[in-house]
């Protein structure tokens, strides 16, 4: 499977593994490990972690399995967030959910997920979502140390808008790399805000977060749901393939934006359509159909 060339530093797999609900898989260390060692085989090699998944607790269960194989690092890339800060048992002190960008937090939250996958880089960090109190210089400064150190290696953001991202940007010495958005037919935002025109106009590869929107389209949930699940079954027939889900990921893939879906699930089945999408090609009407499904019109 080719990469993606985010950076002279950084390739990531076309199809990224997401680890948000890694606790819920009841997966033990050995078990982890082996999917993942599954998932590197088909091409898969790229993992998407945060720092408050599974409530703190998911960046520590996969660098288990992967201490189990510490050969296996050199093969993937780690991706993980900071920047949210949850009212948790773990920080018993916190009263609010807030967000933090200051110097001192994204370097104790590097240091914290460093130790919990048990290795001494990360390929790549994003601060999880925008906030309204925000310092750029705070956050370059706290680029620049953990780039010299050697504690991370590319940067990047997630949930930003053009204007933020661009905002950032201006401010770092190392440009940012991708910016993680939700992308599927369910959710056009970024095709609206500007997002979609503005990764292209400056080579930016998105990372599509909830590619499936949770399940909702699969399902069928509401008016829109059903109308998404009519036009995807329909393309799903005339292409000849047998899962929506399929269909859903080839869409997302032949977007000239050079989307990187994000599978977040623990059934391998799910991870390998992901990757037979890469192979399916969808006309341009078709692609329209499901755009058009999700507004409930045509175009104008």
């Amino acid at each position: 499977m080719h990469k993606v060339k985010l950076s002279s530093d950084l390739q990531l797999s076309p199809i990224i593994h997401g680890h948000w609900r890694l606790r819920e898989w009841n997966m033990n260390a050995q078990e982890i490990l082996a999917f993942t060692e599954k998932s590197v085989e088909l091409g898969v090699t790229s993992i998407d972690h945060a720092d408050i998944y599974g409530d703190y607790r998911c960046e520590k269960l996969f660098g288990q399995a992967l201490g189990l194989k510490p050969s296996l690092r050199k093969e993937i890339q780690i991706v993980t967030k900071c920047g949210i800060k949850l009212v948790s048992e773990k920080y018993p002190e916190r009263k609010l959910k807030t967000y933090d960008y200051s110097f001192r937090h994204i370097i104790s939250s590097v240091d914290n997920s460093l130790q919990n996958f048990g290795t001494d880089y990360l390929d790549l960090l994003l601060l999880h979502r925008p906030s309204p109190f925000f310092d750029p210089q705070e956050v370059a400064r706290a680029f620049v140390q953990l780039r010299e150190s050697g504690k991370v290696i590319n940067f990047g953001v997630s949930n930003f808008n053009p204007l933020q991202y661009e905002m950032l940007n201006e401010h770092l010495e190392e440009k940012l790399v991708t910016n993680q958005v939700e992308i599927s037919p369910l959710c056009l935002e970024h095709f609206k805000n500007g997002n979609m025109d503005y990764f292209m106009k400056n080579k930016i590869r998105p990372m599509a977060w909830s590619p499936l929107a949770g399940g909702e389209i699969m399902n069928k949930v509401g008016d829109k749901g059903a109308r998404l699940g009519k036009a995807l079954n329909k393309v799903a027939h005339e292409i000849g393939i047998e899962s929506i889900d399929k269909v859903i990921y080839a869409w997302l893939l032949k977007h000239p934006s050079g989307i990187m879906p994000i599978v977040g699930s623990g059934k391998f089945e799910r991870l390998q359509h992901a990757v037979d999408a890469l192979n399916i090609n969808m006309s341009l009407e078709q692609w329209f159909e499901i755009y058009n499904a999700s507004e409930g019109h045509e175009l104008p």
